[in-house]
């Protein structure tokens, strides 16, 4: 802890607004400006007078956080992992199972980072799942078995204080660490942007419960400079009608399970809703056109969406968690055209399957939500069996969610209005247009045809 008798403290500073009056005490520790606010002035005035005290008595000032030795802060008196226990309790009922878990992927890495010394008499691999597992994870941690408590407590006592976020260094250490797998390579870019985005919602956490009294993290520029993104699809991901009728065919003579797999991929490529909205669908939810009709387009009407979090993230013990759906206010729904090839498929889907309307449409072997796993494994096999070697090793259609890709951007191409797209897709227009852009294809000839029509320049002088 370095320490400094290098300081000057000024008058307080006066700001009178329409609303409120603000009282900030302005002071200098080895060159560093500090400034902390106040409602009252008589706040303002007692705090001042603690710090001339400290410099009347002869008492080194803390430099990383400009505060006399003797005054011991929330920060210094807590522990980083006790705070972080106290969070996830805190937030735990206002999460969703996936939140949950990737705050606990977080805190995991940044309390690792923030020991006195590294557990050597534990394996790394235990002490990570004791903490991502049991610590923080508010609905187990009171079953933890033997082993993990003896890990747990282990980490109670060698957990560095809150405080630590006050030293530039160990904050830059931190961040090293949730940027870096195991393996010591980078992290990819959205897994580090994700770990810095909950790492500020917890910092936040801290400034308002004054446990903290700034956010160290960095900010603007500094903040994005390694953790860049795209949201844009990779064009190369895209699947060609040809490849999508042998992989659908080939998932249809599948021998087991094949047929309902079939109509679930069909319903992905033809309709493009999001996998978890899909598993979700109810028979009731498809309107099939009577059989007489000439217009034989189906249906989907899409309300609910049943993620696979895991089931020790879910308040109910089921690895799947019900929710509205992404993006939309609670309750709404969105109506999804399903070409008349898809009519056909469900049609057939729901009387072989003898379906009831209140039945799931896409059914496990034991009739409960079509697990993800089954999903993966079978597009996977399909994949494997259908493509040349070249093409299985390559972006192409590999994974299931390439289906919505492909026919989202099968849409723009066709020239359906985007705001028409964005709303069978449930994106906004603006974010429909940042990941599929690149992907809008086939229209230049078109463009051509309507700049030579609107006679741009067309006789400017030497341009024959």
């Amino acid at each position: 802890m370095e320490t400094t008798y290098d300081v000057k403290v000024y008058k307080i500073l006066t700001y009178k607004g329409s609303r409120k009056s603000t009282y900030t005490v302005r002071w200098v520790v080895a060159g560093r400006r500090w400034r902390e606010p106040f409602d009252t002035v008589a706040l303002a005035e007692g705090f001042r007078s603690e710090l001339i005290q400290a410099t009347g008595k002869g008492e080194a000032f803390v430099i990383a956080t400009g505060l006399p030795v003797s005054h011991r802060s929330k920060a210094a008196s807590m522990s980083w992992y006790e705070f972080a226990v106290q969070y996830v309790d805190a937030r735990w009922s206002q999460l969703g199972g996936d939140s949950r878990k990737n705050t606990a992927k977080t805190l995991t890495a940044t309390t690792i980072a923030l020991l006195r010394r590294q557990p050597t008499q534990f394996d790394p691999v235990a002490v990570r799942t004791a903490l991502r597992e049991w610590a923080f994870n508010a609905n187990r941690r009171p079953a933890a078995p033997r082993d993990v408590v003896a890990i747990l407590r282990w980490v109670e006592r060698n957990s560095l204080p809150v405080s630590s976020w006050e030293d530039p260094a160990k904050v830059d250490e931190v961040l090293r660490a949730i940027d870096t797998l195991l393996d010591g390579t980078q992290a990819a870019a959205w897994s580090r942007k994700r770990h810095r985005r909950i790492l500020n919602v917890v910092i936040k956490y801290a400034i308002r419960r004054h446990i903290l009294r700034t956010n160290p993290l960095p900010k603007g520029k500094e903040a994005t400079a390694t953790t860049k993104t795209t949201n844009a699809v990779d064009k190369r991901c895209l699947i060609n009608p040809g490849q999508a009728v042998a992989l659908l065919d080939w998932v249809r003579r599948r021998s087991r399970g094949g047929k309902r797999l079939h109509a679930f991929f069909s319903t992905m490529y033809y309709c493009g809703p999001r996998p978890e909205e899909a598993v979700a669908m109810r028979v009731a939810d498809v309107r099939l056109p009577d059989e007489s009709a000439q217009d034989q387009w189906c249906e989907l009407l899409l309300h609910t969406a049943t993620p696979e979090v895991g089931k020790q993230w879910t308040d109910t013990g089921e690895i799947h968690e019900e929710r509205d759906l992404k993006g939309r206010a609670e309750g709404e729904t969105r109506t999804v055209p399903g070409h008349p090839a898809l009519t056909r498929i469900l049609r057939r889907h729901i009387e072989d399957e003898e379906l009831k309307p209140g039945d799931l449409l896409f059914q496990g072997e034991k009739g409960g939500i079509l697990a993800g796993s089954v999903i993966r494994r079978a597009w996977r096999s399909a994949r494997k069996a259908v493509l040349m070697p070249h093409v299985f090793e390559s972006p192409m259609g590999k994974r299931v969610y390439d289906l919505r890709h492909t026919r989202l951007t099968k849409w723009l191409n066709d020239g359906i209005p985007p705001a028409q797209v964005a709303e069978w897709a449930g994106n906004s227009v603006p974010v429909l247009l940042a990941i599929y852009a690149r992907c809008v294809d086939g229209q230049l000839s078109d463009l051509k045809k309507r700049l030579e029509a609107a006679g741009d320049l067309e006789d400017f002088p030497g341009a024959g």
